[in-house]
């Protein structure tokens, strides 16, 4: 994401649905001369992004906690604009487009991550196999806001045209998830990924335990030499307005 925004020294760069700061303070890093507005919705995620950027002894940033639908900044206001795995819970991804492109400048670029299909994130779509059989959840509603809801070839890529931006790209990147363990996972899983948690918290203590169970069996199957890196692909989509 990083590398296809072409940062300078002095741009000033908004990174939308940063939650704990991140990439926007590695960007922070790169354009020392300018500045990072770090967005979210949620004030005590971007308290955590502060005690990050003190950590590491970045100061040429802020924080803004607002909706993606009504971003409180003029109109071409900054060079570029990121947003890492946001883009799939917005209410209304069409109007979040629409906002990122108001804010950015002619010739701005905004980059934006999503996860891929199913079959490509192992890491998710496994467990919640086994979540959503134990539980009997109902599938989610077609678009309704989710971790693969913009997996489909060519959605964010729509939006993105619709929204007035041109020189559209869409590319993978693939990885693992390097937990290091069945329990690291496990505990990784379910404090970390909400829809995970909201699914557990349906779950008596047996259910649980057999939803684990079943998890570890299914992890060991795959990853039989105990060293448990999960396969992941996400979708970069950039934009030039």
């Amino acid at each position: 994401m990083i590398q296809s925004l072409d940062l300078r020294r002095t741009d000033s760069v908004l990174d939308v649905a940063a939650g704990t700061g991140e990439p926007g303070l590695t960007i922070a890093a790169i354009t020392k001369e300018g500045k990072v507005v770090i967005n979210d919705l949620a004030a005590s995620m971007l308290q955590i992004a502060h005690e990050n950027a003190a950590k590491k002894g970045i100061t040429n940033y802020e924080t803004v906690a607002c909706d993606v639908s009504e971003l409180p900044f003029d109109n071409d206001t900054f060079d570029a604009v990121c947003c890492r795995l946001g883009f799939m819970f917005f209410p209304d991804m069409a109007v979040a487009a629409q906002e990122m492109v108001r804010v950015v400048k002619p010739g701005g670029r905004i980059v934006t991550a999503v996860w891929a299909m199913p079959e490509k994130n192992f890491w998710i779509s496994g467990l919640m196999n086994i979540v959503n059989r134990n539980l009997n959840l109902p599938p989610p509603k077609p678009g309704a806001p989710g971790i693969v809801r913009c997996a489909a070839p060519g959605v964010l890529a729509g939006i993105f045209g619709q929204a007035g931006l041109n020189n559209i790209a869409q590319w993978e990147i693939n990885g693992k998830l390097n937990c290091g363990s069945n329990d690291q996972y496990w505990s990784f899983m379910n404090e970390v990924i909400a829809p995970v948690v909201a699914a557990m918290n349906k779950a008596d203590h047996a259910m649980q335990r057999k939803i684990k169970e079943e998890i570890y069996a299914l992890i060991d199957t795959r990853y039989p030499d105990k060293k448990v890196a999960l396969d992941y692909t996400t979708l970069i989509i950039s934009g030039e307005k």
